[in-house]
């Protein structure tokens, strides 16, 4: 499965183990807020579908900031220089150029105070620096201001789970998916799941996981994540169907996926599927770690 890359909103900002050693390594996106004690089984789901989503228009995070959003920057009305100051800012924190973006975040909070928005983003930026003081004041600033906004909720509620206040994260969850016309629910439901894992709360997280699962079948992220959930619950059979949806498409397999079954075979004694998963780890990723842990027979390391 090929690594999506976090897309940053020119609107509102973004909002992400049988053993740690079996790892779904998709993608670190968000920098050190994706990296700040994730269980490594579940990190690539989480940090998908749990941060840097968005709202609206998306952009290349690639893209540098055009002449014409930073024209718009100067411009003399205080509204329309605030939204340009939050797009540059999302521009440059998705580039990695986090000084850059909060003092574009500090020009639009200064033509606009009361921007939710920006607060959220802020918070974000500050997670990811680990200034977890300034990103809980920030992300509660969006929330004064904005007190129904799902998406600061969802943003909320990851930076709390990264910080291992998990019932206050789960609140946070609980009321994104609650809000009224609420489009990112599947995604919600996901970083509240693999939250819930972290937190060793397995039935809970299944249950998240399976809402989310309903939600969008299609997902590939939440498939690996709810099979991770149920293998570790011991429900074999049913953790098989879900990583076999994955593995049945050439194109969404990866050696994560294909690592997983080959551990749940094993844990239902089907040798026979263990060393034919094991050949396909070895054939299509053969300088993978998980090809290397199978070759070594380390199952559970």
């Amino acid at each position: 499965m090929s690594t999506p890359r976090p897309t940053t909103s020119v609107v509102r900002p973004p909002r992400g183990q049988e053993n740690s050693g079996a790892a779904l390594r998709f993608l670190e996106s968000c920098g050190k807020l994706m990296r700040r004690g994730m269980s490594a089984a579940l990190l690539g789901a989480a940090a998908v579908l749990a941060s840097c989503s968005t709202t609206s228009t998306t952009t290349s995070p690639a893209a540098a900031p055009s002449r014409d959003v930073r024209a718009v920057g100067d411009t003399p009305d205080p509204q329309r220089r605030a939204q340009a100051r939050l797009e540059l800012a999302g521009l440059y924190f998705a580039r990695g150029q986090t000084e850059t973006a909060l003092s574009e975040l500090n020009e639009a909070l200064t033509a606009k105070p009361d921007m939710p928005e920006a607060f959220s983003l802020r918070g974000l930026i500050y997670a990811s620096l680990g200034e977890t003081a300034k990103a809980d004041e920030s992300f509660r600033r969006a929330l004064v201001f904005s007190p129904r906004d799902a998406d600061v909720m969802h943003n909320y509620g990851w930076f709390l789970c990264q910080e291992k206040r998990y019932d206050q994260a789960d609140a946070q969850f609980e009321r994104a998916v609650a809000q009224p016309q609420y489009r990112d629910a599947t995604r919600t439901l996901l970083a509240q799941g693999v939250c819930q894992a972290r937190a060793g709360r397995w039935p809970e997280a299944e249950r998240s996981l399976l809402r989310s699962y309903e939600l969008d079948p299609g997902n590939p992220f939440t498939a690996y994540s709810l099979s991770e959930v149920l293998l570790q619950r011991g429900e074999l059979d049913r953790a098989r169907f879900y990583v076999q949806r994955i593995n049945a498409q050439p194109d969404l397999a990866t050696a994560q996926s294909l690592w997983l079954a080959t551990r749940i075979e094993r844990r239902l004694g089907n040798l026979g599927a263990v060393q034919d998963l094991g050949r396909q780890l070895r054939e299509r990723f053969p300088q993978s770690t998980e090809a290397l842990q199978f070759e070594r027979g380390r199952f559970d390391g």
